[in-house]
Parts: structure tokens; sequence; C-alpha cells
């Protein structure tokens, strides 16, 4: 299990993380939409999952939901790296109702995103470009490279959903063991 606390003057933040865990969660943001698609999340990477944030969220959603993503990031680098004995690799593509989205991940030690998920607009009261916002927080503080890409779909919620259980799935299987793999890179360090 990894915990880790960031303060800043518009977030307060701790997060704690076990990637070997069971699916289970206790998320709390003040931000009843992001908590949803935090628990999805956590269910389906099989993460165990605590996050406590108190947020300026009298502003806006914004730094809340960037700040989890960076600190939430970070424990997953400290969680994974250095990769030995993973399969490095992980894709899925996840359907909900109308809507699908495909994940493809690298563990590389190399952060980079592409998102193309075409959701404008809001879901409640949450602003769905901050979905984007999350996942490159996420991905740079994690350390790895996402490729989050809409197939079909227009339901904003469920294009979210699809988007954060498609990551999920993704990792759980980036982080499948194999013995035979080592370190997974012919460079002998990722």
């Amino acid at each position: 299990m990894i915990k880790i606390e960031r303060q800043t003057k518009e977030t307060d933040i701790v997060v704690e993380l076990n990637v070997d865990g069971k699916g289970k969660s206790d998320i709390d943001t003040g931000i009843g939409f992001f908590d949803h698609m935090l628990e999805s999340f956590a269910k389906h990477a099989r993460f165990d999952v605590k996050v406590v944030c108190k947020g300026d969220i009298h502003v806006d959603f914004h730094h809340s939901v960037e700040d989890v993503g960076i600190v939430l990031g970070q424990a997953f680098y400290q969680s994974v790296f250095p990769v030995h004995n993973k399969e490095r690799f992980g894709d899925a593509v996840i359907v909900m109702d109308e809507s699908a989205v495909e994940c493809a991940i690298d563990l590389s030690n190399r952060p980079f995103l592409v998102y193309e998920v075409d959701i404008d607009g809001t879901i409640g009261q949450f602003d769905a470009e901050l979905i984007e916002e999350f996942f490159r927080a996420f991905v740079f503080n994690a350390r790895i490279t996402a490729h989050i890409i809409q197939k079909r779909g227009k339901n904003r919620h469920h294009l979210a959903e699809a988007s954060f259980k498609a990551l999920a799935v993704a990792l759980r299987r980036a982080l499948a063991e194999d013995k035979r793999a080592g370190m997974p890179s012919t460079k002998g360090v990722l």
C-alpha cells in the first residue's frame, strides 16, 4: 500500500493505493460524478484505492480533479516502477450501451497521452473537459503512455465511464505477471 499526501493552497489530498488489491474503494472528493468514475476505475483495475480530497470546489472542480490525478499517478508510479516480470503493455475496448472507448497503454516510464474522446458540455454539474485534465495528470505522474480513443458513442456519461473503465482494464492487463518477461525492454531499463 502506497500512501501519498499533497497540500496546496487549492487542495488537501490523501491517496492510498494498492495495485494488488481487489477493487475496493473509499472515495471522497466532494464531486459526486468524479467519485463515481474513480470507484469504477478502482473496481475494474482491481486496485484498492482510498482518496480524500478537500478542494476549493466553491471555485470550480478543476483543481481537485487535476490534483487527484497528480497524486494518484504518483502513487501508481511508486507502486509499479521499476517494472519487472510484468506484461508492460495492456489494452481494452470497453462498451457502455452505445459508447465504445479503447485504451492502449505502455508502462514505458515515458509519459505521453493521446486523448481523442469527444465529450463537450457537462455531466450533471461536472465539466466534461476535466476528464482529459485528470487523465493527463495521472498519465504524466504515473510516467506511462496511454492512448484513450473513442470508437463510437454520444452519451457523455457513457463515454466518460467507458474511458475510465478502459484505462482501468488496460492497466490491469499491463500489470499481469509474466515471470518470463524479466525487465520487459530491450534497453534493459524502463
